[in-house]
């Protein structure tokens, strides 16, 4: 299981404390979320947790095989709420294509915003892909996240998506 932006970790260890019989990945870009979850990893003495520092396309590209995935979780990726930066969001098509060779048969994606446009775009994109169909739910129940409480804080509407890699 692969978790695209784990922050400082605390959803991640949550989850993977809570599945001992799952091997995780987390990776994160940035430094100081990389260094609390590796030292949250280190005291509680997980063993079935890693965490790579690096873009999190390269690594799906580079450093994942083929159908090797049995999920991956993209919760609150950042919005790039300006229309003239939707370009940077993560979840293109591309980026489908990407993780759909990556997941096996069955493989589930999750992704949770609290930004209403991004949870229809990232529905529309997996929708058109010919290698996803939607699933009713994930792999692993997804614990609150800090970005989660912030946006009900602020009204927003929390979104959980899923979809199952065709087999």
């Amino acid at each position: 299981m692969l978790e695209i932006g784990s922050g400082m970790g605390e959803t991640t260890l949550e989850i993977a404390k809570a599945h001992p019989e799952i091997e995780f990945v987390a990776v994160e870009v940035h430094g100081p979320g990389v260094g609390s979850l590796l030292n949250r990893i280190d005291k509680d003495k997980l063993t079935n947790l890693r965490v790579v520092r690096h873009d999190a396309v390269e690594v799906l590209e580079r450093m994942v095989a083929d159908g090797s995935l049995a999920a991956l979780h993209l919760f609150f990726p950042d919005p790039w709420p300006k229309k003239r930066h939707h370009k940077r969001r993560l979840v293109q098509p591309g980026f489908a294509s990407v993780v759909g060779a990556k997941l096996a048969a069955g493989g589930i994606l999750h992704a949770a915003t609290d930004v209403p446009d991004y949870a229809e775009h990232i529905e529309r994109v997996f929708s058109e892909s010919r290698d996803f169909e939607k699933a009713k739910d994930g792999l692993v129940e997804r614990p609150t996240t800090k970005f989660e409480a912030r946006g009900q804080k602020l009204g927003h509407p929390i979104r959980d998506l899923f979809f199952r890699r065709r087999g």
